[in-house]
Parts: structure tokens; sequence; C-alpha cells
């Protein structure tokens, strides 16, 4: 049985014993994916998410933006709030794709290696981050 072309990625085991300190998270994004069908349930998911948790809610961007392939709306969150929000978002995303991943000033890692999908993982558009 074959490595799973996934798990070809990973670093080589020497690398493990490097683990980084999450004190470098300065907050999470929350990305809820969504299209012309689907925009009214993400809106809506996005709003209980911000009256739920206090969490910040941004635009409903209509077209891909930066990495994200697809229309998006984006939840700020601090370490704090987004350990409540990942599991709601996990029981309550109702079929919307989430991508979710950290702030540590590594755009590209942050966005690449630290991605935390909720649903179906989507291609993202890494070339923006250079």
């Amino acid at each position: 049985m074959g490595a799973h072309p996934q798990l070809a990625k990973c670093p080589p085991t020497t690398q493990i014993g490097r683990m980084q300190n999450t004190d470098i998270i300065t907050e999470y994004h929350g990305h809820i994916y969504f299209d012309e069908a689907t925009k009214a349930q993400a809106e809506q998911l996005c709003l209980k998410a911000r009256d739920m948790f206090g969490v910040s809610m941004g635009r409903m961007h209509d077209r891909p933006v930066g990495p994200h392939p697809m229309g998006s709306c984006q939840l700020g969150a601090t370490p704090e709030q987004f350990a409540k929000l990942l599991p709601w978002l996990a029981l309550n995303h109702a079929g919307l794709i989430v991508f979710c991943h950290p702030s540590t000033g590594d755009h590209l890692a942050d966005h690449r290696d630290h991605a935390i999908w909720i649903g179906a993982g989507l291609e993202l558009n890494l070339a923006v981050f250079g």
C-alpha cells in the first residue's frame, strides 16, 4: 500500500522535533465559502457566529478574493473565541465549505500548511503570496 498523496507532502520525521509555539498565533480567520445559491445561507451562518461568539464579520465577497477560489465571508476570531467557534462551525456548517487558518505573520504557511477544512477542501490560489 503506497503513501497517500497528501501525506507525501509531510516533512521528514527529523522536522517533527521543531514544533512551533502557539503563542505566535495572533488570531484566526474562518472563511465561509458560498455560491449564488448558498449566499443567504452563508450570510446567516456568519451573522449567527458573529452574534454568538463576538467574532468580527467581513464583507460577503461574491467573487474569489486573494487565495480564495470562490465567494466567501471572513470571520475573525481571537484564539479564545476560535476555541469555541471551530467546534460550533463543525456542527453547524450545514454543507457549506469552511476554511480556517491561524494568523502567524507567514501568510503562505498559514494558508498552505496550517489550514483547517470543514467540509470539502478546495485548491487555493497560493500564487498571491509570491
